[in-house]
């Protein structure tokens, strides 16, 4: 293990230092800043090996943490990002981006703060690309077989780079104009800079992994004409339908979905000219989700010097500590504070919008009215309405699934009622040779869950293709269930 007695020494959870306020507020940069390396070692100390280290079965991916905490703790980096890679794509995708599971299953965190691990993940794998430890692995010989993945989000990723790894000659379609789908317009700058991305697509690309970006699936081609083009299909289209708010009012100017509003901030960011972009710039901003999205597109109209930003949530605020029926090592909700939350802003909780309040044609205010408990539903409580100044609200509502885009009536791969692509417990459809991976087989999910399921549906496909295979499968389409002892 890491130090023996480090948990007992090592009491306080150090997190990475954040920019200040005023500062981050004025760029897209990366808010985190470097942890200093004696309390990045000191924090691994207080790993404490578990003789049944929960931490792996909170972490979809099965991560080997006490391993590369012990290497961390011990100075050996470039092993560490070894066993780091073995279960993971894309730690520097995950160490910023991924809620941490594994954290809350910490054995240490059942009487003390949590380890760090996201911290000491995302940590091992910068030291790996500032040292030059992360190179191509290019497969040692070809199969002759050809797979095209559709998505080039995490999931469609991570199956790309396992099955060129595997010696499969792989296609990555995207219909967007550079890869990497919400991580590239979704994720801002400020969680994710793209430079970060951009480096893992090098390394994709001198394994040998083909892009072909601009290329809509289902209108370019068709689905039918990629598989019988491919020897194998991986639908990797993500979750991407939004949830609607069809309440009166709707229809105004200045009612936008967030990813609109932050795929165009992205590529705003990234250099391109958007005409009409929406701009927060000395508006009043109102936001109605309090989950990650929203507190993305807080983060954002605050850099863009909005003249307020409210955050209006249905629900009641969550408690700061794990409630009785979410008990160790279970995931928690729990009142969380994001690096936006820290920039400014109102969150309000309790708060259902009933309409959107406009004149001429433009939003100008919303009304919202406390709710109540009505047959099981939370709903507007009659005689609480009030408005809010607003001349622009994101809906940040979830996503209701995979858009349709021709899969079901191109080949024979139905959706649920949940807007899910319908697939067996090997990740195929019912058309064989065509599976799914991520989001658009099991709904909104985790970037961990993502890779995940990239990684064993790369797994399923090589089985499909060479009647074995030597890639990891670390899950299946359904939760891993919880066993509390």
């Amino acid at each position: 293990m890491a130090d023996p007695k480090g948990f007992l020494k090592v009491r306080n959870r150090v997190t990475q230092p954040r920019r200040p306020v005023p500062v981050r507020i004025m760029d897209y940069k990366e808010v985190y800043e470097a942890q200093e390396k004696g309390v990045l070692r000191s924090q691994a100390g207080r790993c404490m090996d578990c003789g049944v280290p929960f931490c792996h079965q909170g972490c979809p991916l099965g991560n080997l943490i006490p391993e590369w905490n012990d290497l961390i703790w011990r100075d050996k980096g470039e092993e560490a990002v070894e066993r780091l890679h073995a279960t993971n794509n894309f730690p520097e995708f995950t160490g910023r981006l991924c809620p941490a599971p594994c954290e809350t299953s910490c054995v240490l965190s059942i009487n003390q703060p949590a380890v760090t691990i996201k911290q000491v993940e995302v940590s091992i794998i910068n030291q790996a690309f500032d040292n030059d430890w992360v190179h191509p692995l290019p497969p040692a010989r070809l199969t002759g077989k050809t797979v095209a993945v559709v998505g080039s989000g995490p999931a469609g990723m991570a199956a790309a780079q396992q099955l060129t790894r595997a010696g499969h000659t792989v296609a990555l379609y995207e219909r967007d104009d550079r890869i990497g789908g919400l991580l590239r317009y979704g994720i801002p700058d400020f969680k994710m800079e793209k430079e970060v991305l951009d480096r893992r697509l090098d390394q994709m690309r001198a394994e040998g992994t083909r892009f072909r970006t601009g290329v809509a699936v289902g209108t370019d081609v068709s689905w039918d004409q990629l598989r019988r083009r491919y020897d194998a299909v991986v639908i990797a289209t993500g979750a991407t339908v939004p949830r609607d708010l069809p309440i009166p009012g709707r229809e105004l100017e200045g009612v936008h979905f967030a990813m609109d509003y932050l795929v165009q901030s992205n590529r705003v960011v990234a250099g391109d000219c958007v005409p009409e972009q929406i701009d927060a710039r000395g508006k009043h901003v109102v936001i109605l989700g309090g989950g990650d999205t929203g507190a993305d597109c807080l983060g954002t109209a605050h850099r863009q010097q909005a003249a307020s930003v409210t955050t209006l949530a249905i629900g009641q605020q969550p408690p700061t500590e794990r409630a009785a029926h979410q008990p160790w090592p279970t995931f928690p909700t729990l009142f969380e504070m994001a690096s936006a939350h820290e920039e400014g802003g109102e969150r309000t909780y309790l708060a259902s919008t009933v309409e959107f309040v406009g004149k001429d044609g433009v939003l100008t205010a919303i009304k919202v009215a406390e709710t109540e408990f009505v047959d099981g539903k939370r709903r507007p409580k009659a005689g609480t309405e009030r408005e809010i100044p607003a001349d622009l609200v994101f809906l940040s509502l979830g996503f209701t699934g995979a858009e349709p885009a021709g899969i079901s009536t191109s080949i024979d791969a139905p959706f649920d009622d949940r807007g899910n692509v319908v697939r067996d417990n090997d990740y195929m459809t019912a058309t064989p040779g065509v599976f799914v991976a991520g989001d658009a087989g099991r709904g909104q999910s985790l970037i961990v869950w993502a890779i995940a399921e990239g990684r064993a549906a790369a797994a399923a496909v090589d089985q499909f293709l060479m009647g074995r295979t030597t890639l990891p499968a670390p899950v299946a389409p359904t939760d891993r269930a919880v066993t509390v002892l």
